[in-house]
């Protein structure tokens, strides 16, 4: 997910804040939500009102949107987390397990399949940590009571849609912090625009239907720009000290792999000179850079992290050896 850090004494305001309620039937922005759902998306007045009537207000989740891994933890701490043999068995298990499903998956879409696989990884541990919140209490509480609530109370709206509109029971959903869900933890907006039937049973089922969000997370990957057979990323290293600048300056690409020679980085001689980023990462003894293409981006777009992105497109080639 793409979230951003809030200070401590932010939260400490949100605890004060609506304190004196657990739910959301009462709360000053419900009227104008609920007036917006019935009047742009015809949803049902009474139904919305007894869901969020049930909602529950989350210091917890407040409290953990406020120190996400990947905006707290250096470089090589994050990567210990995801990086462990435990987890690359467990996505090799998950290969072989579901082979035919990745054939399919990976020539319909032209994915690979270790990338699939890494992002289920990460995100999920391939279904053992799924999330523990009810999505509507993780929704409800950030779209009406996080500082930065646009993205989330964009996604409460969705959530409605979303379950209404694939015969789902908002209640009994359960996710992220964030309000994300599944094997591949997909927020509402995602599910809407990328989950597929890929059994073709009539449902989209992220939770307990493999092939389902094998098939989502490729078809998302697909849609966002994936290039098949392009690099992901090269180590590199710099002649010019005053490159370093120049790194971590955004996700986007905006410069050349000719231009970030000529800022002082050394450039593979085998890639094309095509748009591309510089990101610094924090080892235990130094930094680390790597010179990153399109398809780094495109995994930057499920989470905006060159960190997470990282760990899956490193995550990715382990899963890739024998």
């Amino acid at each position: 997910m793409r979230l951003k850090v809030i200070t401590a004494s932010l939260v400490v305001l949100l605890s004060s804040f609506s304190a004196s309620a657990t739910n959301y039937d009462e709360h000053p922005k419900l009227d104008g939500f609920v007036k917006e759902m019935v009047e742009k998306h015809n949803y049902d007045e009474k139904t919305i009102r007894s869901v969020l009537a049930q909602a529950e207000r989350k210091e917890s989740i407040l409290e953990a949107i406020s120190r996400p891994a990947e905006k707290v933890k250096p470089w090589y701490e994050y990567r210990n987390i995801f990086i462990k043999q435990s987890r690359i068995k467990a996505g090799k298990a998950f290969l072989k397990e579901h082979k035919a499903i990745f054939d399919d998956v990976e020539k319909k879409y032209g994915v690979p399949r270790e990338i699939i696989a890494a992002i289920i990884g990460v995100e999920t541990f391939y279904g053992r940590i799924t999330g523990s919140y009810r999505v509507i209490d993780a929704l409800a509480t950030l779209g009406f009571d996080y500082p930065k609530r646009s993205l989330f109370y964009r996604e409460l709206k969705n959530y409605f849609l979303m379950v209404r509109d694939n015969g789902l029971e908002p209640l009994d959903i359960k996710g992220s912090y964030a309000g994300a869900m599944g094997l591949g933890q997909f927020i509402p907006s995602s599910y809407i625009s990328y989950a597929v039937d890929y059994d073709g049973d009539g449902k989209k089922d992220l939770w307990t239907n493999t092939g389902d969000a094998i098939a989502s997370v490729a078809y998302y990957f697909k849609r966002h720009g994936w290039k098949t057979s392009e690099p992901i990323a090269s180590s590199v290293s710099l002649y010019n000290a005053e490159a370093d600048k120049f790194a971590n300056e955004s996700l986007s690409l905006k410069a050349t792999v000719s231009q970030w020679k000529s800022r002082g980085v050394n450039t593979p001689k085998n890639i094309d000179d095509q748009n591309a980023a510089l990101f610094r990462y924090e080892l235990e003894n130094g930094n680390d850079y790597w010179l990153v293409y399109k398809n780094f981006y495109v995994i930057t777009r499920y989470n905006r992290s060159s960190m997470y992105a990282r760990v899956v497109a490193e995550f990715s080639e382990i899963l890739k050896q024998p």
